[in-house]
């Protein structure tokens, strides 16, 4: 995996970034809530002059079962380019694939056939367990030492803390844990960085006991899940701030940093407000010496007939917003937000991170809207707009429609289904219109739901810089 050369889709910056080619293919994470049947890479034809385009065209099948695939990344990306890199010529060749409820992670090989990627690795919960006293393995992250991958339980049995194991980029082994000093952080969820600071800044969802068998209303209404962000020192791998939102806020999950390596800020994405079941982002950035995190966006639930409502939602009476997935164009001048319980994806000009400005929003299925693709206005959508990723230029928004298994359940208990709509930025308004030829839909995905895209060649959220 090593090149004489660095790999063609790394760029020392985002500006470079955003002017590279269109991508080809993108590769969705599917998996069978039952877990009687393996879970799936599908890889989907982007190119428009294809004429497979908008189909499923590859699907990697793995060995087990019960993994139940969620977030995946890169082995290596742009942030092999940074000056102090020990890899500058790792390529970006290998799909990091963990499996949330089994704790394996999964290592696949896109370079012989990118439509079909074939399996080398497995790194068995035994060994994430043993080597970095981790389980539930999540979020994954190339950095330029190493790949990066956040878990939300602990070992043995453990329900935390959570944390970050790192695993070497040639062999796949796991190292151990990333944490020096952690402080006093337990929950764990998302991670992300400001590398040329030696800042790294993660946040909380929940234990796997408060969060595998859905969300859990005393826990929610009892104010447990995550409601903070910890501030940390990359370098020292220590502990530095912990900033609470207040535990009204329930589940500050997706965490997305400007990507212009000179810029002290990024976004986070609150999933419920317990008093009034909003849903908001959250800017943070540098005051003084410390860290501050400051309310920008606020999203209202939307009222509704509790007849059209799940059982979990009847006594409110209302549909909350339900923000799982942000995602910020490589410019760092759009902030996408995924609403999936009222089935809308907002886009915000947040040029000014401290004012965004709403230019546009698409609605797709929504808990009671079931809101159709416009292509295909026959067909109810369930699910929403869950995870969104953007090309590297900023014109294609890719959304998925599945959570989680057993929050799909909670939330859709008539079925959620398995969709994926690719949106167009309109170039004259910088709103979003939905593209008519892009909608893979159930039983191409064969029966499986689907969650997480990563598009080859790198995307809005794959990637980090360290020059700008």
């Amino acid at each position: 995996m090593t090149r004489w050369t660095p790999d063609p889709t790394f760029y020392p910056s985002p500006t470079l970034a955003a002017a590279a080619p269109a991508e080809k293919l993108a590769y969705v994470a599917a998996f069978d809530r039952a877990g009687q049947r393996p879970d799936a890479i599908a890889v989907l034809d982007t190119d428009p002059d294809s004429d497979s385009y908008g189909r499923v065209v590859g699907w990697t099948e793995l060995p087990n079962t019960g993994d139940e695939l969620h977030h995946f990344g890169w082995n290596a990306c742009s942030s092999a380019l940074c000056p102090t890199a020990p890899h500058p010529h790792v390529e970006r060749r290998y799909l990091i694939v963990p499996g949330l409820r089994s704790s394996r992670i999964h290592v696949l090989d896109t370079k012989p056939d990118p439509r079909r990627p074939s399996l080398v690795k497995v790194i068995e919960a035994e060994e994430l367990g043993k080597r970095a006293g981790y389980s539930r393995p999540h979020t994954v992250h190339c950095g330029p030492d190493g790949i990066y991958v956040s878990a939300l339980g602990g070992s043995d049995g453990q329900e935390g803390p959570g944390g970050i194991a790192v695993l070497d980029h040639t062999t796949f082994e796991v190292r151990g844990a990333w944490e020096a000093d952690r402080g006093p952080q337990f929950l764990a969820y998302d991670f992300w960085w400001h590398y040329t600071q030696d800042v790294l800044v993660t946040s909380e969802w929940g234990t796997p006991s408060m969060i595998e068998d859905g969300i859990v209303g005393e826990l929610l209404l009892g104010r447990r899940y995550g409601h903070a962000i910890h501030f940390w020192d990359l370098a020292k791998r220590r502990h530095v701030q912990r900033v609470d939102l207040g535990d009204q806020y329930q589940m500050p999950l997706e965490l997305r940093p400007a990507h212009d390596p000179t810029k002290s800020y990024g976004f986070v994405g609150v999933v419920i407000s317990v008093e009034d079941l909003s849903a908001s982002i959250w800017l943070w950035h540098r005051d003084g010496d410390t860290w501050a995190v400051t309310k920008v966006i606020d999203i209202p639930a939307e009222p509704a007939d509790p007849a059209d409502l799940p059982d979990l939602l009847k006594p409110f009476g209302a549909v909350p917003p339900l923000v799982t997935d942000i995602d910020l164009s490589v410019d760092d001048r759009f902030l996408h937000v995924s609403c999936w319980g009222t089935g809308e994806l907002i886009r915000y000009d947040v040029s000014d991170p401290f004012h965004p400005v709403r230019v546009g929003s698409v609605r797709l299925g929504g808990i009671v809207n079931r809101t159709p693709h416009p292509a295909f206005p026959d067909e109810p959508l369930a699910g929403g707009p869950q995870m969104v990723e953007i090309s590297r230029d900023g014109r294609r928004v890719y959304v998925s429609n599945s959570l989680y298994g057993s929050w799909d359940d909670q939330f859709y208990p008539d079925g959620v289904g398995a969709w994926v709509a690719k949106l167009d930025v309109d170039p004259e308004s910088g709103g979003l219109v939905p593209d008519p030829r892009f909608f893979p839909r159930g039983e191409e995905f064969r029966g499986l739901r689907v969650h997480q895209t990563r598009l080859q060649g790198g995307d809005a959220s794959s990637d980090s810089y360290c020059f700008p």
